[in-house]
């Protein structure tokens, strides 16, 4: 078997359990990947290096991302895109995406064994325009549109399958999955939604209504955002809370489905979505 890691250095204590992480694979027998940038850190361990992640992606069997929720996630889009499953071990704070924390090594044994089970999770395409060219991204988490620190506040016109459903008028909108459900839209007031339904979630943020609540959409929902502001506003769309671009466009406008890809999340352990909600969000009981 080969896993590729990747590792989010700028965590304490990150090399140790990297390099901890490495020992454990290579005792299992597993060759283990990484890109030719790790090798000042890695390179004593018996690792395989490749010049490029793409090529790196390509010969592994499965990932490994050690960090935090957001390091899993940045990973989530190239193992989607390479139709490659993903585990991740939590170095973050709750660590919701994340199978392992770094005291669990022993649970990789399942790898060899097989004693391990796939959970597909749902992705967001989302469609926008920046600098007068028509783009696309794939999110895991959520997708936020929001108004720029000192611009005035903003209106959003919702489409459901080409028809007006809902207006708004806050600092955002965020659209999320199932899987985004606990990150920004749980703050926002959203509901937690297990993440092995399919559905799309809107959940405004700090509307100026009495009446404004979040709403779930069904998996095959095609919505749009319209956005509309005074003079001098400005409309940013942020994906997975990573990548950030301006909304530009007579009309701006952002257009979210379903897209065609998954993530593929290992699992070694037997636990329910619940017991790790209640876990991580509640008093540890």
């Amino acid at each position: 078997m080969n896993i590729a890691v990747y590792p989010n250095l700028s965590k304490d204590g990150a090399r140790f359990h990297t390099v901890r992480l490495i020992r454990k694979l290579r005792d299992m027998g597993i060759r283990v990947l990484m890109t030719q940038s790790l090798q000042p850190d890695f390179g004593g361990e018996g690792v395989d290096f490749f010049p490029a992640a793409s090529e790196m992606i390509a010969s592994c069997d499965l990932m490994i991302a050690i960090g935090g929720d957001g390091t899993i996630i940045h990973c989530a889009r190239y193992a989607a895109r390479a139709g490659k499953p993903l585990l991740g071990v939590n170095m973050g704070r709750l660590g919701f995406v994340a199978e392992l924390e770094t005291d669990e090594y022993g649970e990789l044994e399942k790898l060899v064994s097989g004693d391990y089970r796939i959970e597909d999770r749902m992705m967001l395409e989302i469609r926008y325009e920046e600098d007068g060219c028509l783009k696309s991204c794939d999110t895991l988490n959520d997708a936020v549109l929001s108004r720029g620190a000192l611009s005035p506040m903003p209106d959003f016109k919702v489409s459901f399958n080409g028809m007006a459903v809902c207006e708004y008028r806050g600092d955002g909108l965020i659209v999320a999955t199932p899987t985004g459900s606990t990150a920004y839209s749980l703050s926002a007031g959203g509901p937690i939604i297990d993440p092995q339904l399919a559905c799309i979630l809107l959940s405004p943020v700090c509307s100026h209504s009495l009446l404004t609540r979040p709403v779930v959409f069904g998996p095959d929902a095609k919505l749009s955002v319209e956005t509309s502001q005074k003079a001098g506003g400005e409309i940013y769309l942020v994906m997975d809370g990573e990548n950030s671009v301006k909304i530009s466009g007579r009309i701006p406008k952002v257009n979210f489905c379903r897209s065609d890809r998954t993530v593929k999340i290992v699992r070694l352990k037997n636990q329910n979505f619940y017991e790790v909600v209640n876990r991580k969000l509640g008093d540890g009981r």
